[in-house]
């Protein structure tokens, strides 16, 4: 028997878990993402006819639209499942376009939780599709459009071709610049703590520190010890002195659990415990979510949609939680009731916040159906949602003060007295500036002290000082970044992932040894030209502004129209000031005093792939480039030709550092009687498990001629390589735990499957 009805979803995976659930009555079928978006090759808005968008079929989307219509014909229901958020809704809307007829009943379900009681009554209850919030995902992508067709052509006509600039994401390099200027300008101050080694007449003994001087109080904020000699001064004044304890604070401290997670907090979290970038958590996430194939179970979906900002928790999933820890950890770890969390202001609150969808699936239960990426990020999903729910830990706090001549030294130390919702889960930390003050104060609140009362006698074991000096503000990861981003507002937590994967990519910024953003000279160059040309778009509170009016959108409270006429009218006369005068760094020569060894001419220095550098003005005649180093004063000096202790493969000459198209390399010193060269950048350590061998890391490499590929850390144990960009995004055909992805001139960004034998195909869109 036929079915009567028609769901379709975007994905495969997601598609084969429906079916489970609906039965025979409904046929499921995939979209496999967008089926309509902008053209590659122009604008794609027509601006003077009211920013119409000029949605064209994406290439290879044929095919799957003339099935999705012959799959349609005769049913009597079409429920379109895309995700529940703004680009799903653009998705469903487009889809009503190409494959509803009038006679059709189309219907939208969301879907938070690929459960079978979720989907049973999403298809029961179904939604009319949602005209604001389409016109909401619409304005950000001609918004996008706008800013990324119109701005890259004249970095392309000023600097060089291949760059790019975005409406968020230049706003997120931008703030990297700003902290790397911070962190170069910084001027480090030098201060001083002592401390005292103390003994009362119960054990332990302890140490006290310096709080207070002369009636000041003793931080970097009022009053710095900022010299030896002042320290030694002190010092000196407390020799003979008797020591007792002036007053003792005891009190009782607790600790609450974190809220569950949302977006922006798992892939914070996840870089910070697991070490993931933004885009693969993001990329699990929605697996996890779409649905594992858990042997006898079947299809499940594990977890709760993954892109929301609301941390609200169904009744059901907290009755379930409450069950779960009075059974597995007893009953003095459940609070009297449910813990209810605020979500932060402006949140859309359509969606839970991250959770597990069902209890029985702990991960214990599923990890020998999950790799181990996979089963990382749900034990942490799973851990910070039962640890929300638990009561606080306890600790027991001591204080003592310990008044002696014109000092007070402070001893601080903490007892945890009962561990509560930390017997599951404690949320990671980020890198501070103060870091050695830092890890002294946490000591101190980490120690145990004697049990001491008011009066009691001290016995001075030892009075040591320590110079620190002040850091400047660290470098942001990943995390941090998107903690930046996500509480000014900047974005959605749905687009975190893509905009640093985009930053990265474009070489605005790198990651450091230790995966710190680094901005490149590239970055900085565009940040410069783009902060002068376009202020409104490179302004952290107008890009904010702008997110609030896209939510306004949503709500129906702003015309969408009327938005990008107001922005559009500002925008436009920003881009003709910028053709006309941005800085043109291509066409740009400095002039030295540096002369030309082959020709005599005085060379200029110019703006090339791999920033500035030396080069003869007679080019194309005389085509003599050198490296630069700039001076105290910024004066211009020949870099110097580092040897390295290598010998040429060749001829056996030593090697020398030199830069070419694609960055440094080792060239032989006797060039160009012999032209030997080897690569000299570091493998990049992409984090993505091999496929083949299961066990080591596959690295970014460069071949001898420079050119990228991707192989394994074992090699050559393992001889796993490919050209394509491998991506830890899972085979929704095959299930293999990687695709391998190409930009074509032609096709776009293409992401296959990497085995051979299966053909997922499919293209990505900008």
């Amino acid at each position: 028997m036929a079915a009567k009805n028609l769901v379709v979803v975007e994905s495969p995976a997601k598609a084969r878990t429906l079916e489970k659930y609906l039965g025979r009555d409904f046929l499921v079928k995939a979209s496999i993402g967008h089926i309509v978006d902008l053209p590659k090759s122009k604008l794609g808005v027509n601006i003077k006819k009211g920013f119409t968008p000029d949605f064209h079929v994406i290439q290879g989307k044929k095919k799957v639209i003339e099935e999705l219509r012959q799959a349609a014909k005769g049913k009597e229901n079409i429920y379109l499942a895309s995700d529940p958020d703004r680009e799903g809704e653009a998705i469903a809307w487009h889809l009503a376009d190409q494959i509803g007829e009038d006679h059709h009943q189309i219907h939208r379900v969301l879907i938070n939780e690929i459960t079978r009681r979720a989907v049973l009554e999403a298809i029961a209850q179904p939604h009319q599709l949602d005209r604001n919030k389409f016109d909401a995902q619409v304005a950000r992508r001609i918004l996008d459009r706008l800013v990324g067709y119109q701005i890259s052509p004249i970095l392309w006509n000023k600097v060089r071709r291949g760059l790019s600039a975005g409406r968020v994401q230049s706003v997120a390099v931008r703030l990297v610049c700003e902290r790397e200027k911070e962190i170069r300008a910084f001027v480090a101050q030098e201060y001083w703590s002592l401390t005292a080694l103390l003994e009362g007449q119960v054990a332990p003994s302890f140490e006290a520190r310096l709080v207070q001087w002369q009636g000041q109080k003793v931080d970097n904020k009022n009053f710095r010890l900022d010299n030896e000699s002042l320290v030694r001064q002190i010092m000196k004044s407390l020799e003979g002195a008797s020591w007792a304890i002036g007053e003792v604070e005891k009190k009782e401290r607790r600790r609450f659990p974190t809220p569950p997670f949302v977006t922006s907090k798992l892939q914070q979290e996840a870089a910070r415990k697991l070490g993931f970038q933004p885009k693969r958590t993001m990329q699990i996430a929605q697996y996890l979510y779409e649905g594992v194939e858990l042997g006898p179970d079947g299809s499940v979906g594990l977890i709760t949609y993954m892109r929301t900002d609301s941390t609200r928790i169904a009744a059901d999933a907290l009755a379930a939680a409450r069950k779960y820890i009075t059974g597995r950890y007893g009953q003095k770890y459940l609070p009297e009731k449910p813990v209810m969390y605020r979500s932060k202001k402006g949140a859309q609150d359509a969606h839970e916040a991250i959770r597990p969808t069902a209890m029985e699936y702990t991960p214990e239960r599923v990890r020998r159906y999950l790799r181990r990426d996979v089963f990382a990020l749900y034990s942490l999903i799973w851990d910070r949602f039962v640890a929300s729910q638990m009561v606080p830990a306890l600790f027991d706090q001591t204080a003592f003060e310990i008044p002696v001549g014109e000092a007070v030294f402070r001893a601080t130390g903490q007892q945890l007295k009962f561990n509560g919702f930390m017997a599951v889960y404690t949320e990671g930390k980020d890198e501070k500036a103060d870091k050695d003050e830092r890890d002294e104060e946490e000591r101190e609140d980490e120690s145990m002290l004697p049990d001491l009362k008011a009066g009691d006698r001290l016995t001075l074991l030892s009075l040591e000082p320590h110079q620190h000096f002040t850091q400047p503000p660290p470098r942001f990861t990943q995390a941090t970044l998107i903690k930046e981003l996500d509480e000014k507002g900047i974005g959605r937590p749905s687009t975190y992932a893509g905009i640093l994967s985009n930053v990265l990519d474009r070489k605005y910024v790198i990651l450091d040894d230790r995966k710190l953003l680094v901005p490149t000279e590239l970055g900085f160059l565009v940040t410069d030209l783009l902060v002068n040309s376009f202020p409104d778009i490179l302004n952290v509170k107008f890009t904010a502004g702008m997110e609030k009016v896209l939510d306004k959108i949503e709500e129906g409270r702003e015309d969408w129209l009327k938005a990008m006429k107001r922005f559009y009218s500002s925008f436009s006369r920003d881009l003709k000031r910028a053709e006309a005068e941005m800085r043109d760094v291509k066409r740009q020569e400095t002039p030295t005093d540096i002369p030309c060894e082959k020709c005599g001419s005085m060379m200029v220095v110019k703006w090339g792939r791999n920033g500035e550098f030396l080069a003869c003005p007679r080019y194309p005649e005389c085509k003599n480039t050198k490296n630069f180093t700039r001076g105290a004063n910024g004066d211009v000096q020949v870099a110097e030709e580092v040897e390295v202790n290598e010998a040429c493969e060749e001829c056996g000459r030593p090697m020398q550092v030199r830069w070419g198209k694609y960055g440094r390399f080792l060239g032989c010193s006797s060039y160009p009687e012999c032209k030997s060269i080897q690569p000299l950048e570091k493998p990049v350590d992409l984090g993505i498990l091999c496929p083949d061998c299961r066990k080591g890391n596959l690295l970014e490499k460069k071949s001898r001629r420079g050119k990228l590929f991707f192989g394994c850390n074992r090699y050559p144990d393992c001889h796993f390589a490919t050209w394509d960009r491998p991506v830890a995004e899972v085979c929704p055909k095959c299930g293999e735990p990687i695709l391998l992805e190409k930009v074509t001139r032609r096709a776009g960004r293409i992401r296959r499957c990497h085995k051979k034998e299966c053909d997922y195909k499919v293209q990505v869109l900008q």
